[in-house]
Order: C-alpha cells, then sequence, then structure tokens
C-alpha cells in the first residue's frame, strides 16, 4: 500500500485547509509506518522511552477519540487502549500487538471523526466538555489542536523512523 498525501490548495477556504491539513498529517503518521513488520513498528525510540510508532499510533486512535467522540458529541466512549491502572496503555505495546489491529482501529476513529464533525460549524461548539477544565471547544480549536497534535508526533515518529532503517522525510 502506497500512502498518498496530498497539502490542501494554498486558495481553499478555511473548512477545506483545516480539513486537508489534518488529513495529510494523519497520512504523514501513517506513512512513517508503512513498510514495516509489527517487531519494527513495535521497537521504542530510546531508552528509557517506551514510544513507538505502533504506541503512535494507538494513541492518536485515543486522541481521534477523546476529542471527536467524547468532547465534540458528548459520547460516553470508554478508552481502547489505556486504563486507571495503565494511563499511557496506548503506548505500551507488547508481542501479542499487531499493527493490523492498531491500524484498523485508528481508521475507524479517523472515519467516525469525520462524520461527527461533518454534522458542526467551524463556530459551533462542542456538545462535551473538557475533563480537565470544564470548558467547550468549537470546532475549529479542534481542528487546530489535532494539525498540532498529529505535527508533534510526526516529529517523534520521523526521529523513530529514522532509528528503524534510515527513512528520512517531511
Amino acid at each position: 500500500m502506497t500512502i498518498e498525501r496530498r497539502e490542501p490548495a494554498n486558495t481553499a477556504d478555511e473548512r477545506t485547509m483545516l480539513e486537508g491539513w489534518l488529513d495529510y498529517h494523519r497520512e504523514t503518521l501513517a506513512w512513517k509506518c508503512e513498510g514495516l513488520t509489527d517487531a519494527q513498528l513495535r521497537s521504542t525510540s530510546v531508552e528509557p522511552s517506551t514510544l513507538s510508532l505502533m504506541g503512535l499510533v494507538r494513541h492518536m486512535a485515543e486522541v481521534e477519540r477523546g476529542w471527536f467522540r467524547k468532547v465534540l458529541m458528548d459520547e460516553d466512549a470508554g478508552p481502547i487502549y489505556y486504563s486507571d491502572e495503565d494511563p499511557d496503555g496506548d503506548f505500551h505495546v507488547n508481542e501479542e500487538d499487531s499493527w493490523e489491529e492498531a491500524h484498523a482501529t485508528w481508521r475507524a476513529e479517523i472515519d467516525i471523526a469525520r462524520r461527527n464533525a461533518a454534522g458542526f460549524d467551524l463556530d459551533d461548539l462542542s456538545k462535551g466538555r473538557s475533563r480537565r477544565s470544564g470548558e467547550q471547544f468549537n470546532l475549529r480549536w479542534l481542528y487546530t489542536h489535532m494539525i498540532e497534535e498529529y505535527a508533534r508526533h510526526n516529529g517523534h515518529a520521523d526521529l523513530i523512523r529514522e532509528r528503524i532503517d534510515g527513512g528520512t522525510g517531511d
């Protein structure tokens, strides 16, 4: 499978631009994982970190779920990989964890995020609230935050990928 990333048109309207950059960064993470074995995807960056490409994908599944289901829609969507006992469980991968499962779960959460966001205008406030501050967010803020979240983690992914096989790129 070849990952295709497209930057949004430089004259796009605001929503198209935000959705375009978010999709670009989603596909960048997929690209960083492309062509690797499960063992490579589970390999960690550098001790003592447990950060791996598979862990990043699992984390982003949780992030998509948190913002677009729990906050935007006020759904009671429980965690996928983490728990009270292991709050960083999304990053803690083991031999039983597979790329097939992590990738499918992440893509499913992206599909749900797109469907949920389609029902909101950029200025519409979320139905749910932040678990930390109790605040609501408009869709514009959510998109901007998600772009930032992916961009930051894609930098991590780039370094991990380079360590695994020397692969680099933007």
